[in-house]
């Protein structure tokens, strides 16, 4: 059975285990009313506009 020659450092093991933790920009896309940008699937926070009809209304 294969057995490392050398202890692997707190260092390195962490430093591995941290790369899967890395976090990516949430997607945007332009709100069609007003061209904000925006969360997809969200109403926008500018205008208040959602699917094609007023949401909510935005002061």
């Amino acid at each position: 059975m294969a057995v490392p020659k050398k202890k692997t450092s707190k260092m390195k093991s962490r430093s591995r285990r941290a790369s899967a933790w890395s976090l990516s920009a949430p997607p945007r896309s332009l709100c069609p009313q007003c061209r904000h940008a925006k969360l997809p699937h969200v109403v926008c926070p500018n205008c208040g506009w959602y699917a094609g009809r007023q949401a909510i209304i935005v002061e």
